[in-house]
């Protein structure tokens, strides 16, 4: 256990250290900050407007219209995966503010425009690093959201073909009951049936034309 004097010790030690002083020290301090806002669970970092992050999920759910769990995670991975790769010019650009106010003292003899090319070349000579990794987390995001297109893809597939699947069974049963009760309306719900009678009717219409279509090309 430490002693009343090394408590004391420390705590005074600690004021003598209050992190990075200079611009380029806080802006590296900064840049580490947000380096889990890529590759971590959290999606919203804590600079970053929420309403904004809300918005932009609720503009996925709008355009893909997932139905079930497995669409609905499928949908905020995609919305999470680009604000993820929304972010990376913004860091990209970060890094490169962060070199220019770091060596902007450097080639104080070379003429303001090539000067200007030289700072650039250094920033990206003693940041490469960092920008390699960014460039890793895009190609990385990039594929994670051409996965998750994919599998959404094949999952609204398959429930657009079983619903069909399931309409057309609906029409002929709703075909079957008119014909054996002409005075009275067929319920869908007494069948077992989530369509409303117009999509039946609608869709008995559609399979009608196009009986009759390929009759007529028969002919």
């Amino acid at each position: 256990m430490s002693s009343a004097a090394q408590i004391a010790a420390n705590q005074k030690n600690a004021q003598f250290s209050t992190g990075p002083v200079s611009q380029s020290g806080k802006a590296k301090s900064s840049l580490n900050a947000v380096k889990s806002g890529l590759t971590g669970r959290t999606v919203l970092l804590p600079s970053e407007d929420a309403a904004l992050y809300q918005a932009h999920v609720s503009e996925f759910t709008k355009h893909y219209e997932p139905v079930g769990d497995e669409e609905c995670k499928l949908v905020q991975s995609l919305a999470d995966t680009e604000w993820r790769l929304l972010r990376i010019p913004a860091l990209e650009m970060g890094v490169y503010a962060i070199g220019r106010l770091e060596f902007a003292g450097l080639f104080p003899d070379e003429d303001e425009t090539v000067r200007k090319h030289l700072i650039e070349a250094q920033v990206f000579l003693a940041y490469q690093r960092q920008l390699n990794n960014l460039s890793i987390q895009e190609n990385r995001l990039r594929r994670q959201r051409e996965k998750d297109t994919a599998a959404l893809r094949e999952l609204q597939e398959k429930r657009q073909q079983q619903t069909e699947a399931r309409l057309d069974a609906a029409v002929r049963q709703y075909v079957r009951f008119t014909k054996e009760n002409p005075q009275t309306e067929f319920n869908p719900a007494q069948f077992g049936f989530e369509f409303s009678l117009a999509e039946i009717q609608l869709r008995a219409g559609q399979v009608e034309a196009s009986s009759t279509h390929k009759l007529a090309n028969a002919a």
